[in-house]
């Protein structure tokens, strides 16, 4: 049975940091990729981030481009998401998704990602 779980969340300042982990078993990161969403309340599910399987790159959302960065450890099965200088604009659940069991090749990261752990929640306020 495939389960994601995320961890990390958490409170911090305007300008700190935190780093999420999604930690993944039931299938492999070598097949299969992991996106990041995130919503806020009263707000649309938004992408964040995503890696592609072994073969594939990272993507980011506009809004995010050089704050977040992604990052696998195969032994451990688990993505992370450093995010840095975090604004007041970040806060929200933050949670993972697969696109398991579609091994894609092309079209967009995260296309199909419908398999998803509870999240995990990041605030930011001074």
């Amino acid at each position: 049975q495939v389960q994601l779980v995320e961890s990390g969340g958490g409170s911090v300042q305007p300008g700190g940091s935190l780093r999420l982990a999604c930690e993944v078993s039931g299938m492999s990161l070598d097949y299969y990729g992991i996106g990041w969403f995130r919503q806020a309340p009263g707000k649309e599910r938004e992408e964040v981030a995503c890696i592609r399987n072994n073969a594939g790159g990272t993507y980011y959302a506009d809004s995010v481009k050089g704050r977040f960065t992604l990052s696998k450890d195969k032994a451990k099965n688990t993505v992370y998401l450093q995010m840095n200088n975090l604004e007041v604009e970040d806060p929200a659940l933050y949670y993972c998704a697969t696109d398991y069991p579609v091994i894609k090749v092309a079209g967009s990261c995260w296309y199909g990602m419908d398999r998803r752990g509870d999240g995990t929640l990041v605030t930011v306020s001074s």
